[in-house]
């Protein structure tokens, strides 16, 4: 009952926090690559934008239709974590307990937000934990098969699964439950996961892994907020609620002491693996509800007597409380100018994912505002220009975000498609222009005046809660000074 209603309230939480501010940066951007299906794209598998279709296809591309599945999504999780601490012993409190650790976590309500393929990659990696569990339990080797139809799709839609599924596999090599591993039907999971990784891993390989290239550009450019590992597991503390520390801590040291022990090399494989990589400290993120489960099932065994038993409670209700303080830093559910006094009064920010100017709003805020006005900034423009003119004109936006709004709001303004060298937009290519007559939305006045043989400042993009970046002027430049499918090399820009 105590899981149901948790659930309950993590999905009421985001259908009301989805439907305020606006569209992502990323979601903008997703819903391209749906409108562009293929095996793979610059920056992530083929998943999200077949799920981005799916929706588009059924229920629109609506701010609140393409957030459900996300919310839904993470009600899922918060139900998971139950499924789990139950299927590792715990009763009731340590099922609702871990429940409630995902429902408080702002790490996980700030990626359960918004569309994207973080939302759906705890599923994929508990859903391959609760497979190991099972083996374990019962010995039932068949459920191999289910390991990889999840770990397949998993890895459709995020290759990071991989470092948790090398992280399984070794933590059963270094465990007693070893055995598992000499079954035929391990084989004919790993062939599942193949088999349906393997569109994605053709096209990466027909594409030279753009994917790899993308990650050495990220690293070089120093976009990323860099952590040593202290600071990146201080960090996971904060993203995580500091409460739940000693929960999710507790829970490597169950897993280590319960036949459960692959679980636990796991979790501290994976872990090493991400820190050792430096990445975002959101790729732990979908290992946090196996933690959090194994934490409660142990704290439920300390707590056995009443006396204690009470103490639990209370220690449950100050988590309640920290998480309803944090939520409206992660989740818009407070008017942005609201927002701005509550975060100041409590001097309480995200924790910032890029070294990347800010505003007035985080950046997980701030990427949600100003694309439905550059959208009708560049229509002015566009339909500025005469009508012949128009069915020559490309509409060339710097970053995805710039040309993915475009693409979603242009329509009704009458705008073609953007063109871009951003990411998976560059494999997409100029579309058939030439050049002659290009509206540039961000560029640098100098370096178009190199290109073109005419630039004309048209027009000043500005929000004031959006990125600083992404503030800047609209040109419109005739005349480049070469065709553009053979500028197009040089127009790519994949970090």
């Amino acid at each position: 009952m105590a899981v149901a209603v948790l659930a309950a309230i993590k999905l009421l939480l985001h259908l009301y926090g989805g439907r305020h501010y606006g569209y992502f940066i990323d979601e903008l951007y997703y819903l391209s690559c749906a409108r562009h299906l293929a095996w793979g794209y610059v920056d992530q598998p083929p998943l999200i934008a077949l799920i981005g279709r799916v929706v588009m296809a059924t229920i629109g591309d609506s701010l609140s239709a393409i957030r459900l599945l996300p919310a839904l999504a993470g009600t899922a999780e918060v139900i998971l974590a139950g499924v789990l601490a139950k299927e590792l012993g715990g009763g009731k409190f340590a099922q609702g307990l871990a429940a409630l650790c995902v429902l408080v976590a702002p790490g996980i309500m700030a990626l359960d937000h918004f569309f994207s393929m973080n939302c759906f990659e705890p599923l994929l990696w508990m859903g391959c934990a609760w497979a190991v569990i099972r083996l374990i339990k019962t010995g039932d080797a068949r459920l191999w098969l289910w390991f990889g139809v999840i770990a397949g799709i998993g890895l459709e839609n995020k290759h990071s699964i991989l470092m948790f599924g090398f992280g399984l596999v070794a933590g059963l090599v270094l465990s007693p439950q070893r055995g598992v591993l000499r079954s035929r039907w391990l084989w004919a999971g790993g062939a599942i996961a193949l088999a349906i990784f393997l569109p994605n891993l053709i096209w990466n390989v027909q594409h030279h892994f753009p994917f790899l290239e993308l990650q050495e550009n990220i690293r070089r450019s120093g976009r990323n907020v860099a952590f040593t590992p202290f600071s990146f597991i201080g960090e996971e503390m904060v993203e995580m609620l500091p409460l739940t520390a000693p929960i999710w801590v507790v829970g490597f040291w169950e897993l280590f002491s319960t036949r459960f022990r692959a679980l636990g090399w796991a979790a501290l494989i994976t872990s090493g693996l991400i820190i050792a990589l430096n990445p975002r400290t959101y790729y732990l993120y979908p290992a946090f509800p196996l933690l959090f489960a194994a934490g409660c099932v142990a704290w439920e065994r300390w707590l056995a007597s009443p006396r204690w038993r009470l103490v639990g409670i209370g220690y449950a209700g100050l988590m309640v409380l920290g998480g309803a303080v944090l939520a409206p830093t992660v989740v818009p559910v407070l008017p942005a100018e609201t927002y701005i006094r509550y975060a100041a009064a409590l001097h309480i920010q995200q924790p910032r994912i890029e070294n990347s100017q800010l505003g007035p709003l985080p950046q997980l805020f701030a990427d949600q505002f100003g694309w439905p006005e550059l959208a009708e900034t560049v229509a002015g423009v566009y339909n500025g220009l005469p009508a012949e003119v128009r069915l020559k004109t490309a509409i060339f936006g710097y970053n995805y975000g710039s040309a993915g709004a475009i693409d979603l709001f242009g329509p009704k303004y009458g705008l073609p498609a953007a063109i871009s060298g951003h990411q998976s937009y560059y494999l997409w290519g100029p579309r058939g222009y030439t050049g002659e007559s290009m509206i540039v939305i961000g560029g640098r006045g100098p370096d178009l005046e190199r290109r073109f043989t005419t630039v004309q400042k048209m027009a000043r993009i500005y929000h004031p809660y959006s990125m600083p970046h992404q503030h800047g002027d609209v040109y419109y430049c005739t005349g480049l000074k070469m065709p553009l499918v053979e500028l197009w090399p040089q127009v790519k820009i994949w970090q």
